[in-house]
Formats: structure tokens, sequence, C-alpha cells
């Protein structure tokens, strides 16, 4: 039996391919490079495998054998295989022929892979340089991933290589900085949001904003028997790409992801309507401006072009337009409306949607009125990629028996893990949010469960500190003691300098 490849050592591998961009290109555009590559790399392997086993189990008959790999995961033909790019790592041309192998591979897989490659480019001069420099990183790439070993049987378990998949992406956003906050969101943020939604079996999951799907495998995670069913949008074509290899990677081979504006174009319908889910989880673009252009229309070239609610066909903001530079709440509505009869869900969000007054202010009501806000959790500082800002969590619940909200302040000292460059949640924090939600108490400084009368007395103010008192009161001065202290010191201060008097004249100064 083969030596079993870890975690560390493919990790390792990546991180060296990944220095052959480094410095010449953003991490946020080579990221696509290195994750492409480590997927093709994989399925390679595994297909090589398989035709190993098929080939020495029906003694080399290439019929059975062809028709046994035809119900494989991948079907690769040999010119699409890593194996095959490694062999023309050299040639002048490599950067077309690994385009050529890609555009093979989605044509023969084209109802899992359809427009995956279609936004990466192995022979862009204007991303990657001119020939020259380009066919010496794409031979130091190859070069790299063939050093690592993927066939199933060596790698063990299928998550290895999605966890390396998932290691990778989120060292990439940590180097991107806030471009890295547009495609995922910190894996401990994940999984508190995964766990507070608590998915159950045969559950339709979705997420609106799912960037590279990393979100959306948290939440699965949490059901031992993975029976879900998954499904998100994401606007941004490589990232959309991204999310797909992230699913086949951590073997979820029947999520449902689409590509495309959630707000303006939402893809996910049953009967014309917009379908039902019983979890939502989401970190959308946070206070996106222009949310609404996407209603505009091709013709319209009004600069001033104002959204208004008739203009959507799903009636998603009949209880209010949020602003056109603040589309917060437009995915919070559009959430509400995506929501099934008792479903759950939870979503980042900064911490205006809490306060903001004018029409988020009409939609926050409306919201608490119709008794679907279930809890609000302040986050601390400094956990999201190039954003220092605190954000909040809020937790939405259809069919509510109770009428109150509870309200937990987690950002402070000790409820995190300090970083040089980013806040960490540990397993302790979730754990203490999560148990605080599932009782739904108060804590001294810490939660506080809130009556419907409490927040209109508020004017449906939502912001944390009216409702978690959080300040700590100085302990009293003891003004004897202090008087003590002070004459002890003039004490000690004249014995000192008696001291310095004798010193000074035995050295006749």
């Amino acid at each position: 039996m083969s030596e079993q490849v870890t975690r560390e050592q493919i990790n390792s591998v990546l991180w060296q391919a990944a220095d052959t961009f480094r410095g010449k290109i953003d991490s946020s555009i080579y990221k696509d490079y290195i994750l492409t590559m480590l997927f093709l790399k994989y399925i390679s392997d595994a297909y090589k495998e398989h035709l190993e086993e098929y080939t020495k189990k029906y003694d080399g008959d290439e019929r059975r054998i062809q028709r046994a790999l035809s119900r494989e995961r991948f079907v690769l033909e040999d010119d699409a295989t890593f194996d095959y790019l490694y062999s023309k790592r050299n040639d002048p041309e490599i950067g077309e022929i690994i385009n050529k192998a890609l555009e093979k591979l989605e044509n023969e897989n084209t109802g899992k892979l359809r427009g995956v490659f279609r936004n990466i480019d192995f022979n862009s001069e204007s991303v990657l340089g001119k020939a020259k420099e380009r066919n010496s990183m794409l031979r130091s790439v190859l070069e790299d991933f063939n050093k690592l070993t993927l066939k199933p049987s060596v790698v063990g378990r299928e998550d290895v290589i999605g966890d390396s998949y998932q290691y990778m992406i989120e060292r990439f956003a940590s180097d991107a900085g806030k471009k890295g906050g547009e495609f995922f969101t910190p894996s401990m943020v994940s999984e508190l949001l995964a766990r507070l939604v608590q998915p159950e079996e045969n559950d339709r999951i979705y997420d609106p904003t799912c960037g590279s799907g990393s979100l959306l495998i948290k939440v699965a995670n949490q059901v031992p028997s993975k029976k879900v069913q998954i499904y998100g949008q994401e606007r941004n074509g490589q990232t959309h790409a991204l999310a797909i290899m992230n699913m086949y990677l951590h073997g979820i081979d029947d999520a449902r992801l689409e590509w495309g504006d959630t707000l303006s174009n939402p893809l996910h319908l049953e009967d014309d309507k917009l379908m039902k889910f019983q979890r939502i989880v989401a970190n959308p673009p946070f206070s996106l401006d222009k949310w609404a252009m996407g209603f505009a229309g091709e013709t319209n070239t009004d600069k001033k072009f104002k959204m208004d609610a008739s203009l959507d066909p799903y009636r998603r903001f009949d209880w209010g337009v949020p602003p056109s530079s603040k589309g917060d709440y437009a995915f919070v509505q559009h959430m509400l409306y995506s929501l099934a009869e008792g479903g759950k869900m939870a979503t980042i969000l900064p911490h205006g949607v809490l306060f903001r007054g004018a029409s988020e202010g009409k939609i926050r009501k409306q919201i608490l009125d119709m008794n679907l806000l279930d809890a609000v959790i302040g986050l601390p500082e400094g956990l999201f990629f190039g954003t220092g800002i605190p954000a909040c969590i809020m937790v939405f619940q259809k069919n509510r028996t109770r009428e109150d909200v509870l309200f937990i302040d987690a950002s402070g000292e000790g409820n995190y893990e300090k970083g040089k460059n980013q806040n960490k949640l540990r397993e302790q924090d979730i754990q203490k949010i999560v148990e605080t939600y599932e009782n739904y108490e108060t804590i001294d400084k810490y939660s506080y469960v809130a009556s419907i009368d409490e927040i209109k007395e508020n004017d449906y103010n939502l912001n944390i500190p009216r409702y978690v008192d959080t300040f700590e009161e100085e302990e009293p001065v003891d003004m004897e003691a202090v008087k003590q202290n002070i004459t002890n010191i003039k004490s000690e201060l004249q014995e000192v300098e008696q001291q310095m008097e004798v010193y000074l004249k035995e050295l006749g100064l």
C-alpha cells in the first residue's frame, strides 16, 4: 500500500507553487490558477488510479474498461490530464495547451463543469506576462504540482483535498486583504453561522452571495449524513468557478450553484416564484453601493436612476426600498422572501443596519412587527479580511412562538483571540455564543432578552449597547489608604535623601 500523503504535505506544495506567482501577480488573481491546477491534478490522479484498477480487473479488455470509466465522476481524455500537461511543460505554447485541456475537460463533463474554466486564461499576456516569463511560471507550477500524488488510495479521506483547497482559499483571502473578503468568510465565523441555523436532514440550504462556497460546506457538515441540498448564487464568475470546484473536492456533487446578480436576477426559482429554503446563511457585501443598478435596464442611462419596489417582479421590497448606497436590507429582504415557513436564517451585517433610519428604519420596523427577528449578535472587531470594522449577526426565523429578541454582545475582551493582523474566534467563543442562543437567556454584561415593548420604546433601534450593559464599574477608591500610601512614600523619600547626604560627605562632595 502507498504511503499516505498528509494535508500538511499538500499545503506545503501548494504554497510553494504560489511562490511562483507571488510578487508578480496579485494573489486575488493568481489564486484561480493555483486552485484550478489543484482541481485538475486531483481528478487526473483519481482517473488514472481508476484506469489502473479497471485495466487489472478486466484484464485489458478496452471496451469494458472504457464503459467502467464512463461511469466515473469525471471523464478525461488523455490530452486533458495533468500528466499530459506535465509532459508538455517545456512547449512554447504551454499556456494554450492548458487552455485547450480545460476546454476539453468542460466539454467531456458538460453537465458538471459547464463554464467553470471560462474566466481563467493560462495564456493571458495581460495577466501572466510575455511568452518567456509566462512559460517559465507555468512550467514551474506544473513541476511543483508534479511532486504531489493525489490518488484516492494515497490521500485517504476525500476531505483531505477539500480541506487543503479550503486552506488555500483562506490563505489567499488573507493575502488579498479587502479583495479577500469578497470570496471568503473566515472559517470560524462560518462555523458559528452553521451552528446557529442548526440544519436538519433533507433541508434545502441556500447562500445568495455564496463566494467560494465555504460557508455552505460548513452548514452541510452540521448534518452527519450530509443528506441536504445545497443552493447558492454568486455574481463574480471566477469566484463562482471556485465554489463549484470546492463542492466537488468536498464530495458534494449535486450542489446547485448559479452565476448572476442575486438581487436583480435571482436564478433559484420554482413556478416563476422565488424558491423556498429551510436554512439560509450569507455574508453579503457590506453596504453595497448601487445595488439596484441591475433593475435599471440596459436602455436606462439616467445617472439618477431611483429604485422602485414595483420594478421587482418578486415583490421583495414592498416593506421598503433600501438606500441606493446601502444594499444591506436588499439582501435581508431577498433572504426573508426566500425563507420557508418555519425556516431559519443567519446573516453577517454591518452594525449600521441596527439603527440607521429613513427607509432602513421602516424595513426594520416591519421585520420586528412581523416577529421575524430572533437574535442580534455583536462580533469582535477585526475578524474579517480587509476591514477592521465590527460586524453583527442577525438571526431570523419564520413562525416564531416567542415575541422577544435576544441580544448578545460577544465583542468584549476575553471573547476572542487577538491576532497581529486579524482577530479570531476560538472554539470556546463559538460555544459560548451558541449555548447562550440555544438557552435564550440573559447573562450579566453578555446577553439580554428584550421584549418587543422595550424595542418599541427604543423606536425600533436595535443598537446592542441599548440592551446589553457591558459597562464595568471601577472599584471605589479608598482615600484613607491613598493618604497613608502618600505618607509612607514621603517617609521613604526622606530616608533615601538622608542616606544620599551620608554618601556625598564620604565622597567629599
